[in-house]
């Protein structure tokens, strides 16, 4: 395996500069060559790669990208792995692995390039969410950032789009986290995510927030207190019943930006089909997906908010959000639930 990530990525014109056969050996070299990334397994002899994560992170922090297989358990250990420190991460090839090269390829090096621009101070200073496996722990645990009072909230049937990608897992977990249980918000997250992920990713969510959090099923309807993931390759658009309930559709359409689910679709839907009062939240992330999203919750009148330059670890998509004129908060990680409540308020 590493000497096909090591051809796949010098044909691609990026340096390999060293390697490990082990997450020990790992932590000796990255510490001699001080990378620009990392790209760890996950099962290796002697130390694997969670433990090794946490140990350069702790000695000498530098952007960490998963390889990951598709497998529901490996799913739940990449999500420990970006827990420890690591910022993305990649699914391995599986099946015919001649067939999976172009795809491989593509995302290792596009992903790469994104990690080697994370801002790895902005990602250390914000908190990391608790360990908590259930509900009840979950509320017992002390909170990564204070809740959002609920003196004032937002109206019957506000509908909220979150949208993140690179160093987003995390922040998307706190926003969540810090969202009282009585604003009874209908939430639709899209995380740039690949298939089989962004299930195990809506249960973690699950068992760390008070709303009911899912991926999002075809067909299905959002009520008050829900929360649906976008499912990875699919997109999430925001439709309605006969009745007039919002309704979620999942389409097969192609790639927008490079990524599937895509963040201005689901908004942009959402800002035509959505009545009542609604809110549009971009964080961190590189690229322009959610830029033009943004302006169409705006310009129908919603609440927009983008995480701030300090605690994004790619500061691209909010930027240029910022930069479109579309935004009327912005905030860091901490604070932007609160901001969007005030904003949906206000």
């Amino acid at each position: 395996m590493r000497t096909l990530i090591r051809t796949l990525l010098e044909d691609a014109d990026v340096d390999v500069i060293a390697e490990a056969s082990n997450g020990r050996e790992a932590i000796t070299v990255v510490d001699e060559h001080r990378p620009d990334v990392v790209t760890m397994d996950i099962e290796m002899p002697e130390m694997n790669g969670l433990d090794a994560v946490e140990a350069i992170m702790d000695e000498c922090p530098t952007p960490i990208l998963m390889l990951s297989a598709h497998a529901e358990e490996d799913a739940d250990v990449t999500f420990d792995a970006l827990d420890r420190g690591a910022v993305d991460f990649v699914t391995k090839p599986g099946g015919e692995v001649t067939s999976e090269m172009p795809r491989v390829k593509r995302e290792l090096v596009e992903k790469i390039q994104s990690a080697a621009a994370v801002d790895l101070s902005a990602t250390r200073r914000t908190s990391r969410p608790p360990k908590t496996e259930t509900k009840q722990q979950a509320a017992t645990a002390s909170p990564s950032s204070p809740s959002v009072e609920s003196e004032s909230l937002p109206t019957e049937g506000t509908t909220l789009v979150i949208g993140a990608s690179t160093g987003g897992p995390n922040v998307v977990e706190r926003v969540l986290a810090a969202l009282p249980k009585e604003a009874g918000l209908r939430v639709l997250v899209v995380q740039h995510m690949p298939a089989g992920f962004t299930e195990r990713f809506a249960a973690r969510l699950d068992a760390r927030c008070d709303y009911e959090v899912q991926e999002a099923d075809d067909g299905e309807r959002i009520g008050p207190g829900q929360i649906r993931i976008a499912p990875g390759g699919s997109h999430l658009l925001v439709t309605r019943d006969r009745a007039g309930q919002l309704k979620l559709e999942l389409s097969d359409d192609e790639p927008l930006h490079g990524v599937k689910p895509a963040i201005d679709l689901t908004m942009a839907s959402a800002a035509e089909t959505v009545d009542t009062p609604l809110a549009g939240v971009l964080l961190t992330g590189m690229g322009r997906d959610g830029v033009e999203g943004m302006t169409q919750i705006s310009r129908a009148g919603g609440h927009t908010v983008a995480q701030d330059e300090e605690t994004s670890a790619i500061f691209g998509m909010p930027k240029r959000a910022i930069e479109a004129g579309c935004v009327d908060t912005i905030a860091p990680d901490g604070r932007i639930a609160e901001e969007t409540l005030r904003g949906l308020t206000t």
